[in-house]
C-alpha cells in the first residue's frame, strides 16, 4: 500500500509539472526561433549591425562545402564585402524547425533566396536564385541563446 501511495503522488508531480515544463520549452524556442529571425532580418536589409551578438565570439561558420571560421571572420573576409555589392537580398519559401535540449538548441531552415546585385557599369544588373538549407547549432549563455555552430548550403532552383 505504501509503494502504491507513493507511486501515485509521484505521477501527480509528474502530471501537475509537465505543463509548466512544456510551457518552458515553448518560451524557449520562440526565443531561439527570434535569434534565428533577426540574423534573417538583418541580411534582407544588407546589414550586419547587430548581428555579432547572435553568435559566439568561437562560433564556426561553414557554407556550401567551406569552412569560413568565425563569425566575426565570415563577415570581415565573406559575407560582408559581398552585402555591399548587393541591391537587394530576400528569403522566400522560408521555412524553420527549432528543438531544444537544455543548454542546446537545433534548428533546420529551408528557403529560397534572391539576390539581386548592383548594377555594373554598363548599367547590368544580375540576378542570382537558390535554394537553400541551413542547420544550426544554439547554445544558452548566461540567459541568452547565441548561435556556436551554422552550416548553409544552396543549389540552383528547378
Amino acid at each position: 500500500m505504501n509503494a502504491l501511495r507513493k507511486t501515485t503522488i509521484f505521477a501527480l508531480i509528474i502530471i501537475a509539472t509537465s505543463q509548466v515544463f512544456g510551457q518552458d520549452t515553448n518560451t524557449e524556442k520562440q526565443a531561439v526561433l527570434k535569434v534565428m529571425k533577426t540574423y534573417k532580418d538583418a541580411l534582407q536589409n544588407l546589414t550586419t549591425e547587430g548581428t555579432f551578438d547572435l553568435f559566439t565570439e568561437d562560433s564556426e561558420v561553414f557554407e556550401s562545402g567551406g569552412v569560413e571560421g568565425t563569425y566575426a571572420h565570415y563577415i570581415e573576409h565573406h559575407l560582408g564585402p559581398e552585402l555591399g555589392h548587393f541591391k537587394k537580398f530576400e528569403f522566400s519559401d522560408y521555412e524553420i524547425d527549432a528543438e531544444v535540449d537544455l543548454p542546446y538548441a537545433f534548428t533546420t531552415e529551408t528557403y529560397v533566396y534572391t539576390i539581386v546585385l548592383n548594377p555594373d557599369d554598363k548599367g547590368n544588373t544580375r540576378t542570382i536564385k537558390k535554394k537553400g538549407v541551413a542547420t544550426s547549432i544554439l547554445k544558452k549563455i548566461d540567459e541568452k541563446w547565441q548561435i556556436v555552430k551554422i552550416h548553409s548550403s544552396s543549389r540552383n532552383v528547378k
